[in-house]
């Protein structure tokens, strides 16, 4: 499939995704056996969109706009109600806070298994062990539980584990702008390090303005769960500024 001569590495089509509220029950309630009811909160309506390869893509919009639901399921972390998402055979990685690590086990462990989550072989995530953890800046860290790291010693594994397991496409949540001011330098540099390979496609989500501006070809606007405005960065960033600043 192309799209301006260009291959589409990511298709959404029409997805819908729900979550259900469940209302609190008295105990009276309980034992009386009511009906109990429950509300169904949208949190992404009818979105569509395509990314081509080698495309850097950003997703905007204010809190509770549903970036992030869009993200994961995109990354395939939960399947959308209704509509389609195509990868074309691209393999995907996430890098979020709080998806993927198993809080019990160890940085290293959590590297092996993440590796493997993505397709890689043990062999190939041994490979890249010491310049993951090196990259990764945590130290000691790396052999105690991840239960035990801060949420900034999170995102920089998090971050490097992708960042060096190299797939097809790259979905990134948020995760350039937390750390320490050094480390997210060094995350930029290397974004754009990765950026460099035409072939790759690369999602962001973001609130930093000069992170999208500086790193993406196009941005889709998302605003209660609907797209407000997809296209030309500086185009649909000047009118997400408009709004957040006029309320217009």
């Amino acid at each position: 499939m192309e799209v301006q001569n260009k291959r589409i590495a990511v298709d959404v089509n029409d997805i819908c995704i729900n979550y259900r509220i469940l209302n609190s029950i008295s105990v009276r309630k309980s034992f009386l056996r009511k009906k109990v009811h429950d509300e169904t909160f949208e949190a992404v309506k009818h979105v569509s969109f395509q990314v081509a390869e080698g495309e850097v893509f950003g997703i905007v919009g204010r809190n509770g706009s549903g970036k992030s639901t869009l993200l994961r399921s995109i990354a395939g972390v939960f399947a959308p109600n209704s509509g389609t998402i195509d990868l074309h055979g691209h393999s995907v990685s996430l890098m979020a806070l709080g998806v993927g690590f198993q809080e019990e086990l160890t940085g290293r462990e959590n590297i092996i298994l993440s590796g493997m989550l993505l397709g890689f072989s043990e062999k190939e995530i041994l490979r890249k062990m010491d310049e993951i953890i090196t990259f990764s800046e945590i130290g000691d860290f790396i052999d105690r539980p991840v239960r035990t790291y801060s949420s900034g010693m999170h995102s920089k594994l998090a971050f490097s584990i992708t960042a060096m397991l190299e797939t097809d496409i790259m979905l990134v949540d948020e995760v350039l702008s937390v750390g320490d001011e050094h480390f997210a330098r060094k995350s930029l540099d290397k974004m754009r390090a990765l950026i460099s390979d035409q072939n790759r496609t690369v999602i962001i989500v973001s609130h930093s303005i000069g992170t999208l501006e500086g790193l993406c070809d196009s941005v889709l606007w998302l605003h209660d769960g609907e797209i407000r405005e997809v296209g030309k960065t500086d185009e649909v960033l000047k009118g997400y500024l408009n709004f957040m600043n006029h309320g217009e």
